[in-house]
């Protein structure tokens, strides 16, 4: 197995090209526990940790270009204001020492059904840019997962980065694992308001064969949240609005029986996590959580103006 370790995107774009079947590797918590099991066995190893632009992220325009390479753990501690749904699904991945490796990039490269940051991705409608030496692209999330483990990048690209513009809306996150830490999900659910559009997005996640959004429960909310005047609102959603969404988006899920869990409480516990009302978190936000990341900024290492990290609260501080 060759190793190769390029210094420069333009380089590593060059040795995807040379060596097609070459795996990238950055932070390694996925590619690492195949070779070790025997799962996997390229022809070459393409490590990206050299190359710096894929760990920067920046502000363009009312979007934010997430580098594939920034790791869970400066999604949490840079970006949790700007995208607390992906901030939220970083924070159920692995341990520390896995946060700290790990990136957005390479959750996206296995396209496993059961990775934590897909729900999140759908619901705040994101795209992924990738790259070749023929060129750059940019794909819808919704047309990157394309089978199980497999996505939509030919041959000789690479992900360069995720762009998001941050919903005007509150975010939520929900995982459920056989434990509370170190677990893959069972399922997961992400969900985002986006008033400014009357749009509701969502994702599902390990309850499928690849992450999908449940479209019509989506519309279905949308349209109530317009019917009742709740868009501007901060009033709860009515409990039987939530019920109802919850089954909607059970609908659109087709799991299966595995070591993990099985299929009937898969669907259960989406149309839990589903209720918007009910969701741990989302009531608090759509009450409080109202600033745009665009009023708070601050300015990174390299200049750039970025969304300010939230203030840390101390357990006894009150609110």
């Amino acid at each position: 197995m060759d190793f190769l370790q390029p210094p420069t995107w333009a380089e590593a774009l060059a040795a995807k090209a040379e060596h097609p079947g070459a795996v990238p590797i950055a932070g390694g918590t996925d590619v690492m526990v195949e070779l070790n099991f025997g799962r996997r066995r390229p022809e070459a190893l393409l490590d990206l940790t050299r190359v710096g632009e894929l760990a920067a992220w920046s502000v363009e325009g009312p979007a934010i270009r997430l580098g594939a390479g920034v790791t869970y753990s400066r999604i949490i501690n840079e970006l949790g204001l700007a995208l607390p749904g992906l901030a939220m699904a970083s924070r159920t991945v692995g341990s520390p020492q896995v946060r700290n490796r790990g990136t957005v990039g390479g959750n996206l490269g296995t396209a496993s059904p059961a990775g934590d940051c897909h729900p999140a991705l759908l619901a705040a409608e994101a795209e992924v840019e990738v790259a070749s030496v023929r060129g750059t692209r940019r794909i819808r999330i919704t047309d990157f997962y394309v089978g199980v483990k497999r996505n939509a990048l030919a041959a000789d690209e690479l992900i360069a980065a995720i762009w998001i513009t941050p919903p005007s809306g509150p975010q939520q996150f929900s995982k459920i694992g056989t434990r509370n830490a170190m677990a893959i999900s069972v399922c997961s659910f992400g969900l985002a308001l986006h008033p400014d559009r009357r749009v509701v997005g969502t994702g599902i996640g390990s309850a499928a064969p690849t992450p999908r959004v449940a479209a019509a429960a989506g519309r279905f909310l949308a349209d109530a949240l317009d019917e009742a005047g709740l868009w501007e609102s901060r009033a709860e959603l009515p409990r039987s609005l939530a019920a109802e969404f919850g089954e909607r988006v059970k609908a659109a899920a087709s799991p299966i029986d595995d070591v993990r869990g099985t299929a009937a409480y898969r669907l259960h516990s989406l149309a839990i996590m589903a209720r918007p009302a009910q969701a741990a978190g989302l009531r608090w936000s759509r009450s409080r959580c109202r600033r745009r990341p665009s009023r708070c900024r601050q300015r990174d290492s390299s200049g750039a103006v970025r969304p300010a990290m939230p203030r840390r609260r101390g357990k006894r501080q009150r609110r």
